[in-house]
């Protein structure tokens, strides 16, 4: 399997078929019994953990089911918490994450706790927090599951657009077809195995 810049990969198949065990292989949370995972065409399965970690925070976004998030931060803070532990400013920090949050249509809660927003306010503000550091590959784990479906489709539609124009390859799971018919390509998983 590969997914290049720009390109938005679903994966498909039913509940219990190993979509989340596959996205955490891909992004070295897990290690895999058997292949090797490449990013960027450079081994990643086969680094130390802390290499692992080390590449996810400078290349890899993910935005889970449940968003993610810290609770007790503000919007805001949630978005720029990944450039800060890059070692980049406060103020470039904050910068990045209000003119994120701007293009994602969610700058008017940047201030508010998780749960002072809705569930569609929360996950584009974790779509933020996974694009802000211009990852080269993002996951989306189920990302809009919990929500109703206009929020599902005003965050995909911002997911795509905001990881497209960086040229973000984005691997998302789903057993949603409304999800999945609007990514470039589909593979299915069933038995462990893709298709």
């Amino acid at each position: 399997m590969c997914v290049h810049p720009g390109e938005v990969l679903a994966v498909e198949g039913r509940s219990g078929s190993g979509k989340s065990t596959l996205l955490h292989i891909l992004a070295g949370l897990i290690s895999p019994n058997r292949g090797t995972v490449r990013l960027l065409g450079e081994p990643f399965s086969d680094r130390s953990e802390a290499e692992r970690a080390r590449d996810r925070l400078r290349s890899v976004g993910f935005v889970f089911q449940n968003g993610g998030l810290v609770p007790e931060f503000s919007a805001v803070e949630n978005v720029e918490l990944p450039l800060l532990l890059l070692g980049q400013s406060k103020t470039v920090a904050r910068q990045a994450a209000l003119t994120l949050l701007e293009e994602l249509n969610v700058s008017d809660q940047a201030d508010k706790r998780l749960a002072e927003m809705s569930g569609g306010q929360y996950q584009r503000v974790a779509v933020a927090r996974a694009l802000v550091h211009d990852p080269v590959l993002v996951f989306g784990d189920e990302p809009t599951g919990s929500l109703d479906q206009d929020s599902s489709d005003r965050v995909l539609e911002a997911m795509f657009r905001s990881a497209r124009k960086r040229g973000s390859a984005v691997i998302i799971v789903s057993h949603d077809k409304q999800v999945t018919c609007q990514t470039d390509r589909i593979l299915h998983l069933a038995g462990g195995r893709l298709e």
